[in-house]
């Protein structure tokens, strides 16, 4: 009997394979496009800057990164991290909803405890709810983390948002996502989204 990948396990092995080719920018430009291709479709007439097929700006810590999806701006925000060697050693995309509210994608390292998941705060708050990983692909661990608008705010006026995770060893491990440029970029964002 023959064993059949199914299409989506396909379709992620052949994107992990394009993405270990691609420079940083152009993977969260990538990202992006899949993740609003994925989206509701937002029906406006509105065009990025100039006339510009694609965007990308950087506000201190954050990127914004835009492409053209049914003539509307579709756009995210996206910090990575790396080693001193350049290798990756996580990083978060978000993409902004009509109603304040917003879901990000994170990509954490190997060698955490996955059943454990994500547990992030801002600042020295109370931790959100903890968020199960997805999936693990060769460059790292996926976890979906919905933010609802308060929290968002609670981004907007923080200084770094923690990703709190368990080690192999039953070690805590917190990844300090700096929160410097992030109001700016989410503003940006704001202003090229279609009315």
């Amino acid at each position: 009997m023959e064993r059949r990948i199914p299409l989506s396990i396909s379709i992620l092995i052949s994107l992990n394979k394009i993405i270990a080719r691609m420079s940083r920018a152009k993977v969260a430009l990538l990202c992006s496009s899949i993740a609003f291709g994925l989206a509701p479709a937002a029906v406006a007439q509105s065009a990025l800057p100039n006339g510009a097929t694609t965007l990308q700006e950087t506000y201190q810590d954050w990127r914004v990164a835009c492409g053209q999806r049914d003539k509307a701006p579709a756009c995210a925000i996206s910090q990575d991290q790396t080693q001193q060697n350049g290798q990756r050693l996580l990083a978060v995309e978000m993409q902004m909803r009509p109603d304040g509210s917003a879901v990000a994608t994170l990509l954490l390292p190997f060698g955490i405890v996955l059943d454990s998941g994500v547990t992030p705060n801002v600042d020295d708050q109370p931790p959100l709810k903890p968020v199960r990983f997805r999936t693990c692909l060769p460059t790292g661990c996926i976890a979906l983390l919905p933010i609802d608008a308060a929290t968002v705010t609670k981004l907007r006026t923080g200084s770094r948002l923690n990703l709190k995770v368990i080690a192999d060893a039953d070690k805590p491990l917190s990844f300090p996502v700096s929160l410097q440029g992030f109001s700016a970029a989410l503003d940006r964002v704001a202003a090229l989204s279609p009315r």
